[in-house]
């Protein structure tokens, strides 16, 4: 009896320590709401739609680690994004189209991974300082088309470095292979191949932080799913694939909290160079602030101004006001106002039109007019 004992109690602990040494954890957040926007399509129409992921984009996934020992660890994660409305997925419907990745982690070191991965510029610039990651605003504040990659920016095939914490500095470096020959050259009309590197900076002090990335895609077009050239009807290349041949943004942004409050801050700039020569400049800055008016209600605001020069000559003004009330760690329910208005010609002599946030058919139509107002209630609960 003693032995058998003695047996149960070894195999307990070996079952503990493996326990200890491994995990798995399922996680995912769901964004539902209906919005209301005054101009909507070529008629001008209003519209009320149900919409999804606006505050975020729903999804799940899965995240693991097994201690290699050493202070060595391998991780993996699987993320999958959803429309909450359909339940198609999204990302051009990979199954695991938001994140999936796998590598090591050392402590006091940095991770390297390997998979379909964010770029710096949206893990620095558009969680941190940006009015679509620090509000409920969402996918409504970020910037048309996402063209400065702050939201959506994955990288196929990509091999990732991200530092460990250095008394509040990080950075990391990464590069995405085409997995094709004759990947850097295109002929006129040519698709090429896509490929992508990006580099991050950031550092973070008690109330202050500051952060930089940078990031160029060649051949956008052709990414599967392919990354948006174009604003509205203000087309910075002519919508044929393959033309654009380079998509490179920078950027620089910086917050600050003091009691309640947060105020920041954001630069971005952005080239889009075609084959045949032509180069489009697009210049976004945009600041906001919230504020804790007690621990569960946050009141938020937010302009944006964003610039096109060259075959588009005209600008977007953008604000953005909301407040978020949690009903638990888990649940909140929020309320959002953005309106954009519109100045200048686009590449083909039409007046610029009005587009709001990230477009995908999950978001809002461009208005058909030079402004575009929508409003939007709408709940998010974490798990």
């Amino acid at each position: 009896m003693n032995k058998k004992v003695l047996a149960t109690a070894i195999l307990a602990a070996f079952a503990g320590a493996a326990h200890a040494q491994s995990s798995v954890t399922l996680y995912g957040l769901i964004d539902a709401g209906v919005t209301y926007v005054n101009h909507a399509g070529t008629g001008g129409k209003s519209l009320y739609q149900y919409g999804d992921g606006v505050s975020q984009g729903s999804r799940w996934g899965l995240r693991g680690s097994e201690d290699l020992g050493g202070g060595l660890k391998a991780i993996f994660l699987l993320e999958n994004g959803f429309n909450s409305g359909t339940g198609a997925l999204g990302q051009g419907g990979a199954l695991f189209g938001r994140q999936a990745y796998v590598g090591l982690t050392q402590d006091n070191v940095g991770s390297l991974t390997f998979g379909r991965q964010y770029s710096f510029s949206t893990d620095y610039l558009g969680g941190a300082y940006a009015n679509g990651g620090e509000t409920v605003a969402g996918n409504y504040g970020y910037h048309i088309n996402d063209i400065d990659q702050l939201t959506s920016s994955r990288i196929n095939n990509s091999v990732k470095f991200t530092s460990a914490n250095f008394y509040g500095l990080t950075f990391g470096a990464m590069y995405g292979f085409s997995n094709q020959a004759g990947a850097f050259e295109g002929s006129p009309g040519s698709s090429g191949s896509s490929s992508a590197y990006s580099f991050g900076l950031n550092y973070n002090n008690g109330p202050f932080g500051i952060g930089a990335a940078y990031t160029d895609i060649r051949f956008p077009g052709s990414a599967a799913p392919s990354f948006s050239t174009t604003l509205a009807n203000a087309s910075s290349v002519t919508g044929a694939t393959g033309v654009a041949k380079d998509l490179a943004t920078a950027g620089v942004g910086a917050k600050y909290s003091i009691g309640p409050a947060t105020l920041w801050a954001l630069w971005t700039h952005t080239n889009i160079e075609q084959i045949v020569g032509h180069m489009t400049m697009f210049n976004a800055y945009e600041a906001g602030a919230k504020y804790a008016i007690t621990p569960a209600l946050t009141g938020s605001l937010g302009y944006t101004y964003m610039q096109a020069k060259d075959l588009t000559n005209g600008h977007w003004n953008q604000i953005d006001a909301s407040v978020d009330y949690a009903l638990s760690k888990r649940t909140d329910v929020y309320l959002l106002g953005v309106y954009q208005d519109a100045k200048g010609k686009a590449a083909n002599g039409a007046a610029l039109q009005s587009q709001i946030g990230v477009s995908t058919s999950s978001y809002l139509p461009v208005s058909g007019t030079d402004s575009q107002l929508a409003v939007r209630a709408g709940i998010r609960v974490k798990f």
